[in-house]
């Protein structure tokens, strides 16, 4: 059986990145739109960093349920569902106005992302010896339309309407569809039995904790307003998208080679320098060096999105890599979710420099917490 065939291997987890890809469209330009259009989609700046929150809440608790949902219908039948779910609710982004409608929409993408994304760990770690590489070229994959999208949607958006580029992205969502239908049947499937609905977390889950609730949670909805406060609200969302757009364009190309690295060397090594980097990412930041600052966090954390589940495998035995894995990415989920929520309430009343220099602390003791 060959690899585009085998259900372990490299084949479907690339075309299983190419779902998420696909799918990842609306959700990540309403990082960018949202924050600086609130009064369009007729909702306040606190409800914007509850549904930037919500999609992440949501995953929180039902990573368990959806990996037994997997384990009953295949991870090919989930991809498909999720597929269409998912451009339903970038449809919604573009068509529902008020907290409700969008809020439904961000918690429906919240449950297609922890779908898809189970369905590509459960390929990519297959094999220990090779994880790195495999998760690498995922996210490569995984990266292609989000960074096309932050880099051209910003532009589309103040061309034809910050609502209405949604329903376009919605219409492009639905390519997802055929492409999930090409995954085997026959793929390789999570442990839904040993997964918990809310695992405590080890020292390394803290980690992941800290590395979603700076880059994924915080810088991701400040960077936007950060720009704003000394621009106007176009400019903003073009330099936001830009910036993000680094992120996952960085990601795409660096993760590739972060794998591979830390299979031959170990990845635990490069996940510190990483982390270092971040760290001095959001020093920046703080210091208003908005566009170096934004650069070496979102660089660091390029590689980190490889390199971590490799060293799950790393650390794990095979049976139980799946499990780390899940319940790692719950916790990064927990903080990715909690930083939006802290920006859209805090960004009013503290300085953004304060917020900055508070990330950067974390991300130091992170450094920490990742130590074997």
């Amino acid at each position: 059986m060959n690899a585009s065939k085998s259900p372990d291997g490299v084949g479907p987890t690339l075309l299983s990145a190419g779902v998420l890809s696909i799918s990842l469209l609306g959700d990540i330009l309403i990082y960018v739109v949202l924050p600086v259009n609130a009064e369009l989609f007729g909702v306040t700046l606190f409800w914007v960093g509850v549904l930037l929150a919500a999609n992440r809440l949501i995953r929180i608790f039902t990573y368990g349920p959806i990996a037994a949902l997997a384990e009953r219908i295949g991870p090919r039948n989930l991809a498909i569902a999720a597929a269409i779910a998912a451009a339903i609710s970038t449809l919604g982004y573009g068509f529902g106005i008020g907290w409700p409608v969008l809020l439904a929409a961000r918690l429906t993408w919240g449950l297609c992302f922890a779908a898809l994304t189970l369905v590509i760990f459960a390929y990519a770690v297959s094999d220990k010896s090779k994880a790195g590489a495999r998760v690498g070229f995922s996210r490569a994959i995984m990266n292609i339309c989000p960074t096309l999208a932050l880099f051209l949607g910003p532009l589309a958006a103040v061309a034809i309407g910050p609502k209405d580029i949604f329903i376009y992205l919605g219409l492009i969502s639905m390519l997802a569809v055929p492409l999930a239908v090409l995954l085997p049947k026959e793929g390789r499937r999570p442990e839904p039995k040993k997964t918990e609905w809310l695992p405590m977390p080890k020292r390394f889950d803290l980690f992941m904790f800290i590395a979603g609730l700076t880059v994924d949670g915080v810088f991701t909805m400040a960077i936007t307003i950060t720009v704003a406060q000394t621009s106007s609200i176009g400019t903003a969302m073009v330099a936001g998208g830009v910036l993000l757009g680094i992120r996952r364009g960085s990601e795409g190309l660096l993760s590739p080679l972060g794998g591979i690295i830390g299979d031959k060397y170990g990845p635990l090594r490069l996940l510190f320098l990483s982390t270092l980097v971040m760290a001095i990412g959001f020093a920046l930041l703080a210091l208003e060096y908005v566009y170096l600052g934004g650069l070496l966090a979102v660089i660091g954390r390029s590689f980190i999105a490889a390199l971590w589940p490799a060293e799950i495998a790393h650390r794990t035995t095979q049976e139980k890599t799946l499990r780390r894995i899940a319940i790692a990415q719950t916790w990064r989920d927990i903080g990715a979710s909690t930083g939006p929520l802290i920006a859209g309430s805090l960004l009013e009343v503290v300085a953004i420099g304060h917020i900055y220099w508070t990330m950067a602390a974390l991300v130091i003791v992170g450094l920490f917490l990742q130590r074997r």
